[in-house]
């Protein structure tokens, strides 16, 4: 059996006020750092993980550094949980985003399955990336706990599939920085346990 932590990076700028963040490197802010130190140690008391997956992105791979250190466990990049291609959308507000293209705009929020952003992905293709990331986790680890550090988008899309729930329901899932969702695979089957757990985080608060 194999058992898969799911996590988000903690908070960076950019996401309040919101900015369709992507590939953009945004580092951990203050409260970014304390939330990874709280699911660092939430996860080491719990789970003790064998290996942590992270995106290349600097905020997810800071935020597995941390849960490495707190577990004794090594973390390692996997580019397929690299956050959704957001090409020329890329951090741009929200606001900016409808004002330039508003059919596409009102498109993402109302049916983000029939969406490609210009320049950028699909959801068809975040899905196909995703659903790699665990094909690879539960053949290297088969009966280990690890855990995956993600994005918002690609923690999203992992749970539709683990829930087989259609990409309509994008919206549906909620996922806090540093939440965390549990799924167990085993014997071909695919559970999940928990979604958006963020008892750890609750009471941290920016000082900015």
């Amino acid at each position: 059996m194999a058992t898969i932590v799911l996590t988000r990076h903690g908070h960076v700028e950019g996401i309040h006020p919101e900015r369709f963040r992507g590939r953009r490197e945004t580092p951990l802010t203050e409260l970014g750092r304390a939330q990874a130190r709280a699911v660092a140690a939430r996860i080491a008391a719990v789970w003790k993980p064998a290996a942590i997956y992270t995106s290349p992105m600097g905020r997810c791979v800071e935020t597995g550094a941390a849960i490495a250190q707190a577990c004794g466990a090594g973390a390692q990049t996997l580019p397929a949980l690299n956050d959704i291609d957001y090409g020329a959308w890329e951090w741009r507000t929200l606001d900016e985003a409808r004002a330039a293209e508003p059919a596409l705009y009102a498109r993402w929020f109302e049916t983000p399955q029939l969406m490609r952003f210009p320049g950028g992905e699909s959801l068809q293709e975040l899905v196909a990336r995703t659903a790699d990331a665990i094909r690879l986790v539960a053949e290297r680890r088969p009966r280990d706990t690890v855990v995956l550090v993600g994005h918002l988008s690609v923690n999203r899309a992992l749970l539709l599939q683990c829930l087989d729930m259609p990409l309509s329901a994008y919206w549906r899932l909620e996922q806090q920085p540093c939440a965390l969702n549990e799924i167990v695979v085993a014997d071909g089957r695919v559970r999940v346990l928990r979604v958006n757990d963020a008892q750890h985080i609750e009471g941290l608060r920016s000082k900015a």
